[in-house]
């Protein structure tokens, strides 16, 4: 089992700046991808962003030269320094990681963008 814990989210006007932070504990070895996702209202989940145990990043169109996925050393948590936020930024950010073929998620962690 794997336990993720996200903060970071907030209130900020376009064209700030968040840095979302999402603890992975428990059993933690193995993790083949972490990942962010978001959920606006009225909207499908959709990927934000993603980077795997070797380095590997991926990034959702809209997002790409604003957005940058990351980890610390030891690969326990990962980040999402999101740049140059504009208002259809908003929504709920949700973590997930991926080990051994399973999903686990975050509780979320809101960030709202006013014009």
């Amino acid at each position: 089992q794997v336990q993720l814990v996200e903060s970071g989210g907030g209130l900020v006007q376009a064209g700030g700046s968040l840095r979302l932070s999402c603890a992975a504990s428990g059993s933690i070895l193995s993790i083949h991808v972490m990942a962010w996702y978001r959920q606006a209202p009225g909207k499908q989940r959709e990927s934000v962003a993603s980077i795997s145990s070797d380095g590997n990043t991926n990034y959702q169109h809209s997002v790409k030269g604003r957005f940058t996925i990351s980890t610390n050393n030891a690969k326990n948590t990962v980040y999402l320094q999101m740049n140059g936020l504009n208002p259809e930024d908003t929504a709920v950010y949700y973590c997930t990681v991926v080990q051994y073929g399973r999903t686990y998620w975050g509780q979320g962690t809101q960030v709202t963008v006013s014009s």
